[in-house]
Parts: C-alpha cells; sequence; structure tokens
C-alpha cells in the first residue's frame, strides 16, 4: 500500500442516523457498539454530532454521548463534529468538555461548528436565531479563554473543572471557518472531495493566515467525507443511496428522513426534482473496489497535504456499514 495512506490518520464520525422502523435510542446504542468496532479495526477518533429536532438524527447531546463512547472504549480519541457553539454559552461547553477531558484524560476532542437549527421552530426552541452564528468568533475566543484563564468577560467566575485542562479544539469550517480557524490558531476539518477547488483555496488560505497558539503550533488540516468500499463498484455506489436520497428527500419535503433500504429507493417513483437531487447526491464521493479507492485517495490526500481524513459515511445496512470501514482500515495498514 502506498506510503501516504499508510502514514495518515484515518478517522470517523458517526451521526447516529436511524433506520426505517427504528427508534431513536436503537440508532444510539448502534453507535456507541460502532465505536468499540472502530476502536478494533485502528482508526484514530471516533466523533459525533450535534442535530436538534431532525427525525431522521439521534445524535443530539454530542457531549453526553461522547462520555458514553469513551466509556465503552479505551484507546481511540473521543469528541464532537462539533457542537454547534451559536446553540450553546461557551461557560456551559467549556465545563462539559472539562467534565470530559477529567474523566478521560488525553483522549478528548473538542470539535466546533457554527450552525444553528434546521428550522425556525427549532431555532425558537433552543433560544437562538440566525443571528447567533455571526457571534462565532467571539463565542471561540471566549471558550478558549475559559480553558486557559484569559478571558475576561466575566472577571471572578472560573469554569470548573475546565480551567487548565487541554481537550484538543477542531474547528469545522463553513463560510469563513478556514480563516477563523487561522487566526486562532487551531486545526481544520473540511469537507474534501465535493467542490474540491473551493476546498484547496481554502486550505492554502488558512495555512497561509496560520497563527501559531498554544493550542496548535502549526496548520494541521483534516479533510471530511463519505467513503464507500465494497468488493465491486457497483456494490460500493449502492451504498451511497440511502444518505443520498435522504438528502434528496428533505431537500424537496423539508423533512430529513429515516435511511430506508436500496431495493426499497430503487422502488420508489421520484419526481423529476427528486430525481435530479438524488444523482446529485450521488456524486462527489470516494467509492468503489479497495484498489480504486486506495488510488482516489492517495490522489486527494497528495493535492491537498492534509494531515488526516474523516470518514462521514451512513447507510442503510450497518452490517455493510462496518465492512466498508474494515475494507478501508485494510488500506491502511
Amino acid at each position: 500500500m502506498t506510503s501516504v495512506l499508510r502514514d495518515t490518520p484515518f478517522s470517523v464520525l458517526d451521526r447516529s442516523r436511524t433506520r426505517a422502523g427504528e427508534d431513536p435510542p436503537r440508532a444510539l446504542r448502534a453507535t456507541v457498539e460502532f465505536a468499540r468496532r472502530a476502536e478494533a479495526l485502528g482508526y484514530h477518533r471516533f466523533w459525533v454530532s450535534e442535530h436538534h429536532g431532525v427525525p431522521g438524527v439521534a445524535g443530539s447531546a454530542p457531549t453526553v454521548l461522547a462520555a458514553a463512547v469513551a466509556s465503552a472504549t479505551s484507546r481511540i480519541r473521543v469528541g464532537t463534529g462539533g457542537v454547534m457553539l451559536p446553540n450553546h454559552r461557551p461557560l456551559v461547553v467549556a465545563e462539559q468538555f472539562g467534565v470530559l477531558e477529567s474523566l478521560f484524560p488525553g483522549r478528548i476532542d473538542m470539535g466546533l461548528g457554527r450552525s444553528v437549527g434546521f428550522t425556525g421552530g427549532v431555532r425558537k426552541a433552543l433560544g437562538h436565531g440566525k443571528e447567533a452564528a455571526e457571534g462565532f468568533d467571539g463565542q471561540i475566543g471566549e471558550l478558549l479563554g475559559w480553558f486557559d484563564g484569559s478571558q475576561r468577560a466575566y472577571p471572578q467566575v472560573h469554569a470548573w473543572p475546565a480551567e487548565g485542562l487541554r481537550p484538543a479544539p477542531f474547528l469545522l469550517a463553513t463560510g469563513s471557518g478556514a480563516d477563523l480557524a487561522a487566526a486562532h490558531g487551531l486545526p481544520l476539518v473540511i469537507g474534501g472531495i465535493r467542490g474540491e477547488d473551493a476546498m484547496l483555496r481554502a486550505v492554502d488560505r488558512y495555512r497561509a493566515a496560520f497563527r501559531p497558539s498554544p493550542w496548535a503550533a502549526a496548520p494541521y488540516v483534516v479533510l471530511s467525507g463519505t467513503v464507500a468500499v465494497a468488493a465491486t463498484a457497483e456494490a460500493a455506489r449502492r451504498l451511497l443511496a440511502p444518505e443520498a436520497w435522504a438528502t434528496a428527500y428533505s431537500r424537496t419535503h423539508g423533512v430529513f428522513p429515516a435511511l430506508t433500504s436500496y431495493d426499497s429507493i430503487a422502488a420508489t417513483p421520484m419526481s423529476a426534482a427528486e430525481r435530479d437531487r438524488f444523482e446529485t447526491a450521488m456524486t462527489g464521493h470516494v467509492h468503489g473496489t479497495p484498489d480504486a479507492v486506495a488510488a482516489s485517495l492517495e490522489s486527494l490526500l497528495s493535492r491537498s497535504a492534509a494531515d488526516e481524513f474523516l470518514v462521514t459515511t451512513s447507510t442503510y445496512d450497518r452490517a455493510e456499514l462496518l465492512d466498508s470501514y474494515r475494507l478501508l482500515a485494510g488500506l491502511l495498514s
């Protein structure tokens, strides 16, 4: 296997996607079990996500779920991809990660994003509107300040047990995320497959503007994206269909559904708009046989000089999903 694949850490982001006919608790338990399998396969990190009021996603409380994952594993790094900082007070986020780092020292990653609620109703329930994302820069600074004791907005207030601890922060790039990561001296997580030219420009900008900080001495780039590996190219393509159909359905109906099987999708009549969105959602991913995927990943990693790859694949059949991750892990050793 090529040295670029052997030398690049690969990690996992699981969104706790529900499957048709199952309830959210089943999806959350499956995430914890998946983390155990990912650790056994040698993946570097296992991250969970934050989504509110989305029917097809059970992962709504990432720091709570990260605690369960860390308890069920022993070596793999555990974190969030990410906590959506505009939804929370930085003090509370600092306290939560302080608890995690205290209980699982040296294993906790603090991935941060700037998204707000998916709908107006969700945003109202969270108590934060779209404008909350406009203060993301200041929220990052305050959050980091609670750990190193540098925040001055609230004199004589301390974030126990966070102060003095160092969970590893990462910034998820959306919009100006790459520039903020550079300004704060933080590692960058950025989508690396669809829209590659824009990604490469953002990465170049990030590296050029990066300012060393107590959190990172040098730029660190994590590419993220879907990778589906199977014995045949067609089998790998079928793995993409459940997530692609959920995406297409959400764009045309305003509701993000549970994942359903490929056979069910193939038997579903699609409108022209649904078909167009489905075919679009099926593109821009790394998928195929092990040899084809290895070649694609080697090329992508070489062009970007990324330090790490975060795999975000979801599909209906969990056994097939695990087989894909197993085949991918075999390419890395």
